[in-house]
């Protein structure tokens, strides 16, 4: 049973956080800091795509441009931030040996966020939302590559950040207009798009919804989900009852983001209880690996944001004691 946080922190000074992620989590993590400008989830992910250029317009990010177009001041801003981190995460983890994870945002929720250069979202067109993840896939697989570079002794994660995927799935995505929806996807599409991540490293897919897709995300190759324990309903965990018991690894948020820090035992008691209903085998709790629920960048200061990091291993204990009993 082990460790980790799922990206976002609060505050602008990464050095500190990098220090900090190395010792507080058994899975340390390359930090974003979305209180700096093109910090943020997707800035950082337009800083990974290599074969398409993107501006960033009063909306959001925008395609401008495909293979050999020129990079916006903007992109070339992201990408230059992302370099600084991982100059960052080089100096002070380079001699590190073990897990290390890197977060990126996932095709679905990317196609649902960009803008074609023509107006409407990427989603809209199935011929350029395959080609943002293909160049996404070519992007992420270049970024891990430096990672291991830098970093020669770690075993490099992805974590895939799809929380806009269940309003794909269900055709809830507004068009530009906002008097319609984009078209639902059926699962075999999204499918097709995510197991283009799941071939260069161990691959987890987060997403923080009541119903995430469990299914589609071991479908597409992931080698574990990330969810937030308190938003599932009885139809997830039978999901992910079906996904523990096949061996992919359950990254269960239950520490909340704000709000009052709970006491260890209570923020494990809903992950035990559950398990005990399900009927599943205690000895798999061991598989878990314990998170906040979801990134803490909403946390009100750092210090708050490291003490719920801190909270993560006492909760090993608990669900420790709950696998043995």
């Amino acid at each position: 049973m082990r460790t980790t946080g799922l990206g976002s922190v609060p505050g602008d000074d990464v050095r500190e956080w990098m220090r900090a992620v190395l010792e507080l989590v058994d899975i340390p993590f390359l930090p974003e800091l979305p209180a700096r400008p093109y910090g943020d989830m997707l800035s950082r992910t337009v800083a990974v795509l290599t074969e398409l250029a993107a501006d960033l317009q009063p909306v959001g990010w925008r395609l401008t441009g495909g293979g050999g177009a020129r990079a916006s001041l903007d992109q070339r801003r992201a990408r230059a931030l992302l370099q600084e981190d991982l100059d960052v995460l080089e100096e002070y983890a380079y001699e590190y040996e073990g897990p290390l994870k890197v977060q990126v945002t996932g095709p679905w929720t990317l196609a649902a966020a960009l803008e074609r250069p023509r107006g409407d979202k990427v989603l809209a067109d199935h011929g350029a939302r395959r080609d943002l993840a293909q160049a996404l896939a070519d992007g992420v697989q270049q970024h891990l590559a430096d990672v291991r570079k830098r970093v020669p002794g770690a075993e490099v994660v992805l974590q895939v950040d799809e929380p806009g995927l269940p309003a794909v799935l269900a055709g809830a995505v507004p068009t530009a207009s906002g008097w319609s929806k984009h078209r639902s996807v059926d699962g075999p599409g999204a499918v097709e798009l995510l197991s283009m991540f799941t071939t260069d490293a161990p691959t987890i897919v987060h997403c923080c919804a009541a119903r995430p897709p469990i299914e589609v995300f071991t479908k597409a190759g992931a080698a574990g989900v990330a969810v937030d324990v308190s938003l599932l309903g009885n139809a997830a965990w039978d999901q992910i009852a079906i996904a523990a018991e096949a061996g992919t690894t359950l990254y269960a948020g239950l520490v909340p983001t704000t709000g009052p820090i709970p006491a260890a035992d209570q923020a494990a008691a809903p992950l035990v209880r559950r398990w005990r209903e399900l009927g599943l085998d205690p000895a798999l709790l061991h598989q878990i690996t314990i998170t906040p629920a979801c990134g803490l960048a909403a946390a009100p200061s750092p210090a708050d944001a490291r003490a719920r990091l801190e909270l993560l291993r006492r909760i090993v204990e608990i669900v420790g004691e709950a696998a043995e009993a």
